[in-house]
Formats: C-alpha cells, sequence, structure tokens
C-alpha cells in the first residue's frame, strides 16, 4: 500500500488546528467541535455555497475500493471549481451533501471535520478510511489517535440485547472493539462517536452518548 510521507504529514499537520469525527444518523447534543448529522445539515443549510468533490487521500493511494465523491468544502467561494479543480468539486444541494454522507456512512467511512487555523467552524467534511486517509490512517498506524482525535460522544452496549453477532466488530475501524475466543471485547478508550457500529447492530444494542458520562 502507499502511504504519506513524514514531510507531507508534517505539512497537512502545520495546517490543521483539530479533526473530529462525526456520527451519522444521530440526533444528539453536540457542541462547537463535535457533529451529529442533525448539526451537520444545519451547517449545510445555513452555507451560502457547498461542494461536493472525489477524496484527496482516494485519490493518490488507491488503497481501497471506497467510494470516491464523499468530501464537502461549505463557505467556500464561488470559485471554488476552478481553484481546485484536482479533486473534481461541483456545487451541490443541501440534500446531494447529506445523500453523499448516508452513501459513505454505509461504506463504513468515519465523518471528519477539519478546522482551520483561525477558523472557528470547519470548512471541509471528510469521510475518511484508514487505508488511505492523511489523519485518521497516520493517526491509527502511529497508535497516537486517542491522543490527537477529538469527540463529545462515545458508545454504549446494552449487553442485555446484545446476540453478540460480531457485526459491530468488524464495522468497527478505529480498534474499539474485538472478538476473542468467541467473547466481544469493547475498549471505550478508542471509541470516538462515528457511529459506525451504531447502524450496523441488528438487536439496538448500541447507542452514543456523552462522552462525559463515561470517561470523566
Amino acid at each position: 500500500m502507499s502511504y504519506y510521507s513524514e514531510e507531507e504529514l508534517r505539512e497537512i499537520a502545520d495546517s490543521l488546528d483539530s479533526a473530529v469525527a462525526l456520527p451519522v444518523n444521530i440526533e444528539i447534543e453536540a457542541n462547537h467541535r463535535v457533529f451529529d448529522l442533525s448539526e451537520v445539515e444545519k451547517i449545510l443549510r445555513d452555507s451560502g455555497n457547498i461542494f461536493l468533490a472525489d477524496c484527496g487521500c482516494r485519490s493518490i493511494h488507491h488503497n481501497c475500493d471506497s467510494p470516491m465523491d464523499t468530501c464537502l468544502a461549505v463557505n467556500v467561494g464561488p470559485d471554488y471549481s476552478e481553484k481546485n479543480p484536482t479533486n473534481q468539486p461541483r456545487k451541490v444541494t443541501v440534500e446531494e451533501a447529506l445523500a453523499a454522507l448516508r452513501r459513505s456512512h454505509e461504506a463504513g467511512l468515519v465523518h471528519m471535520a477539519y478546522v482551520m487555523k483561525g477558523d472557528e467552524k470547519p470548512f471541509l467534511i471528510c469521510s475518511c478510511c484508514t487505508c488511505c486517509c492523511h489523519t485518521l490512517g497516520e493517526l491509527l498506524r502511529n497508535g497516537i489517535h486517542t491522543q490527537v482525535l477529538t469527540s463529545k460522544l462515545i458508545a454504549e452496549d446494552d449487553d442485555a440485547k446484545c446476540t453478540g453477532c460480531g457485526k459491530c466488530v468488524k464495522r468497527c475501524v478505529l480498534g474499539a472493539r474485538q472478538k476473542i475466543d468467541g467473547e466481544k471485547k469493547y475498549d471505550l478508550t478508542k471509541c470516538f462517536g462515528c457511529g459506525l457500529c451504531v447502524s450496523t447492530c441488528p438487536s439496538d444494542a448500541i447507542r452514543l452518548i456523552d462522552r462525559k458520562k463515561v470517561l470523566d
């Protein structure tokens, strides 16, 4: 597989203030750094414009067959497409943007908002895979995602409802869930509330809650 070099990662990291996980199809209060789908929708509806573009990371590395047109830029200049032609951005409606988020969620991608230094709100909402993404993938490979990624949400299991099917284990890309000797193991310190396990669980045994209620 092809990955970013250390020099490329330094240049990217220097321009980012934070990267935060975004759950999908979850209605729950969130602060200005972490957003659920309802808040993402509000951001999109309040935006002057929305552009949907191909994922720059997957375009470069091609390490998987995940959907390509998944990156959203909001409140950018009207000439965004002309200035950034490489990833083929196109202006879209709110409904088209939300459909792209849901499609990428179904594909197992993690939604992350990037806040640039000096800005209060994100201008870029990406749907990230672990094998190509310069942020999510590299943080996981270096074992430092728990120190860098932020989220207000965390998954909570209802063991009484759990059937032990293991679908959440296969769905979790952050390494929070494993199945060892037939028994499910959940390390909540590695969970960042992306919601992939929630939408997959056939017995509705998982929900997202405020992580402060669990970790504080």
